[in-house]
């Protein structure tokens, strides 16, 4: 091994005379693959043994992401937790009580457990956003105050500041009007409190309601966080404590901001990044194979619910994004009602801004008809949104009318509520207007079928319908241009440049808000590229396209006049 002249500036809180520096050396490990780097760190006083992987984010045959362990009793040591899921190496993850997560886990497409969203200090109920490490599907790497407004990945909401408790003073219920619906989160864990955000330390441990919950502020501990740096590096990092070889480190000390010296004249890059805690303690631990790599305060593995890992990218199982998709709700155009008996739900849980439509089961008398309407013969799949209830029918009859013949899947409707349901496999649609999907009521168990929304995707190239236009001009920014013409009747042309390769997507919203189409959702080299909008199925009115790239976004308004 070789000797890395890293030094880390752990400065306590109150003074920065006494703290002496790390040596970091890193450690051969012929488990871990070509990005990642485990390092050891010692100091000699205050005695401290820590260790940190650095991960290359870039390096896309890796990747990192949590799980909730399935081992019987929702715990286990992380040796074997490493091992269950074929990982590299691993970190314990957030707080637990039991086998129970009590911090944030999501998974691509799935929240598996919820940072709280309020805690009770001495009598007083504090309305609390707490820390996420999230990553997305273009690999960036984020650490923000979160609050769940639902169960799904699309109820998390981002807040540029935390909820602003202090001790005896609880802050207002987060708002969802003050934060940000999460984008393009692919996988994330919670924990707390952050302890560097955009470049700066800031440990935001009243805010974040730590005080009260056994884990203190400037007391030498156990320590578990996790951060990254601005060129694409993940650290994962764990500090011993609780013994005579490693005395541990308070949050104040553990802000991760790393400064690289080069050669022998000391040319210093400092790396600014954001960092998080994670629960620590008896449960600081980390694994890299099947070695465990530091010694835990307990003598031994504490068993815990979740870990953060390094992985194979495979091993992510990121969903495909589709090039097209639409979404047509109860309240739309392209969505109608037949015959009578249909009424309200009263449950929350619907699609959009309508509720979703019930109706008594029956022979076929009644059903609600969603019209494709797509223009590009391709191959799609379709999926539909209800509210659950015990009272649905169990065998709900979704007909499909698709270019090669009609389909019939029947529903369980009690179960998967509120969530994307596949119906069967691929169809081939196309521009035919009788071309349909059918919620009916010809059902045999149950007392209610429900209609709420359908939404048709597909992965085949040709339907993003986006054309690079021909240009010797290398594309200097990135722009979105207005669309002409304007006002227009049917259709208009978008016209956007690129600079770099990279993910793009272009949507049409109407003026609540609500999302009425996806144009393009792909990945794109640098150039210019037009698209058209066909908006025939669309009533007159203002409506709004969004130009989405991991460094642009730009919004522009269109008018449809008829």
């Amino acid at each position: 091994m070789r000797k890395i002249p890293f030094v880390v500036l752990l400065v306590t809180w109150c003074c920065t005379l006494h703290a002496q520096s790390i040596t970091w050396t890193e450690q051969s490990m012929a488990s871990l693959p070509a990005g990642v780097i485990l390092f050891r760190g010692e100091r000699a006083s205050p005695a401290l043994k820590a260790w940190y992987l650095k991960v290359n984010m870039r390096d896309t045959t890796i990747a990192i992401r949590p799980y909730l362990t399935t081992a019987a009793g929702g715990i286990e040591g992380i040796v074997p937790f490493v091992r269950r899921f074929n990982a590299y190496a691993g970190i314990n993850g957030g707080f637990f009580g039991g086998s129970t997560s009590l911090s944030t886990v999501v998974y691509p497409n799935e929240v598996k457990a919820q940072n709280p969203a309020s805690l009770v200090r001495s009598g007083v109920t504090y309305p609390v956003t707490r820390s996420f490490f999230g990553i997305s599907n273009t690999r960036e790497m984020k650490v923000n105050w979160i609050y769940h407004f639902g169960s799904r990945v699309s109820d998390i909401f981002t807040f540029a500041q935390p909820t602003p408790n202090i001790p005896g003073t609880p802050a207002p219920v987060p708002d969802s009007s003050q934060g940000t619906r999460y984008q393009r989160l692919v996988c994330g864990i919670g924990g707390a409190p952050a302890l560097v955000k955009s470049g700066q330390v800031n440990v935001t441990y009243n805010q974040e309601v730590m005080f009260g919950s056994g884990v203190g502020l400037d007391n030498q501990d156990p320590r578990t966080a996790v951060g990254y740096t601005a060129d694409g590096y993940a650290i994962l990092l764990v500090a011993d404590g609780r013994s005579g070889i490693s005395s541990g480190v308070s949050l104040p000390v553990l802000r991760l901001k790393v400064t690289f010296r080069r050669g022998c004249a000391g040319q210093k890059v400092t790396f600014s990044i954001e960092a998080m805690n994670l629960d620590g303690g008896g449960s600081t631990s980390m694994a890299v194979g099947d070695s465990l790599i530091n010694r835990p305060s307990d003598g031994t593995q504490r068993p815990i619910s979740a870990m953060l890992a390094v992985v194979r990218a495979e091993s992510l199982q990121v969903p495909r994004e589709p090039v097209f998709e639409k979404i047509i709700d109860t309240g739309d155009q392209g969505a109608t009602l037949v015959g009578s008996g249909w009424f309200a739900s009263a449950n929350p849980g619907y699609w959009g801004t309508t509720p979703a439509q019930l109706n008594p089961r029956g022979t076929g008398e009644a059903y609600a008809r969603f019209k494709v309407g797509v223009n590009v013969n391709a191959l799609y799949e379709a999926y539909a949104w209800w509210v659950a209830a015990s009272n649905r029918c169990t065998d709900t009859p979704f007909i499909i009318r698709h270019a090669n013949g009609i389909g019939t899947v029947r529903m369980n409707q009690t179960l998967n509520g509120s969530q994307w349901v596949r119906i069967g496999s691929t169809y081939r649609f196309n521009n035919d207007t009788s071309l349909a999907v059918f919620i009916s009521n010809a059902a045999t168990n149950g007392t209610y079928i429900v209609a709420d929304a359908v939404r048709i995707i597909s992965y085949d190239q040709a339907t993003a319908d986006v054309r690079e236009v021909e240009n010797t001009t290398v594309p200097e920014k990135f722009e979105l241009l207005q669309n002409y013409p304007n006002p227009f009747n049917p259709s208009t042309t978008i016209r956007f440049k690129v600079q770099g390769s990279g993910f793009a997507s272009l949507r049409i919203f109407d003026m609540l808000g609500r999302e009425v189409a996806t144009l393009v959702n792909q990945e794109l080299k640098q150039g210019s590229y037009e698209t058209t909008f066909d908006a025939s199925r669309l009533a007159s009115g203002v409506y709004f396209y969004r130009l989405t790239t991991p460094a642009f976004t730009a919004t522009k308004q269109m008018v449809v006049s008829k």
